[in-house]
């Protein structure tokens, strides 16, 4: 860990939250990013970072295209926990119209509710960033859901996310509020919900 770099100040960027989907050989899967921009106009492309252990980021991989859907403030934490606290890999989180589902043109996923916008791309280039790769991709189609309040990092911290319970002892995940039980928390500890290292945990006190 760099003695220089304080998470703190990490989690100060302007982060978004999304629900990226994908779709390969009839299964359909999504999950959680808090990356997604517009990086060039004409073409309209975009980037992404998806982390390399999810289910989703190997089907887009593999496809070479997605769909993004912007969360608003409405979003309860039952979606975060649909999208990530559970992995597509053993669980069909398409299996019934969750979130008002319905598929685009390029046949992906995409949610009605709890969001006010979604863009359907298709990859063009990618870029390993180690734990995450970065899609870089031109934008197909771009719809307005609602005049609602994207949902950012910091409004899910204070508005969403639930506090850690009062008598909890152990160690919090700071991005996604895992409690991980025990005195010692071991230094490779990857978090099983959001996988983040164990230098995104804080001891509960």
């Amino acid at each position: 860990m760099n003695e220089n770099i304080n998470k703190e100040a990490l989690f100060k960027l302007s982060y978004g939250l999304f629900v990226i989907t994908a779709s390969d050989e009839g299964k359909d899967n999504g999950c959680i990013i808090n990356t997604c921009i517009q990086a060039a106009e004409n073409p309209e492309r975009i980037v992404v970072a998806v982390n390399k252990s999810g289910y989703t980021h190997d089907m887009i991989l593999k496809t070479r295209k997605f769909n993004v859907s912007m969360l608003d403030e409405s979003a309860p934490m039952a979606v975060f926990e649909h999208f990530g606290f559970q992995s597509g890999k053993s669980v069909n989180k398409f299996q019934t119209a969750v979130y008002g589902a319905k598929k685009s043109e390029n046949e992906v996923y995409y949610l009605t509710e709890h969001t006010n916008a979604y863009i359907s791309a298709y990859v063009t280039d990618t870029v390993d960033l180690g734990s995450h790769t970065l899609f870089i991709a031109t934008v197909v189609k771009a719809e307005k859901l609602a005049d609602t309040n994207s949902v950012t990092y910091d409004y899910y911290f204070k508005n969403i996310k639930p506090a850690p319970a009062a008598k909890a002892k152990g160690w919090v995940c700071k991005i996604c509020g895992y409690v991980y039980e025990g005195e010692e928390l071991p230094a490779d500890f990857i978090c099983p919900l959001c996988k983040h290292p164990a230098s995104d945990f804080e001891k509960l006190i």
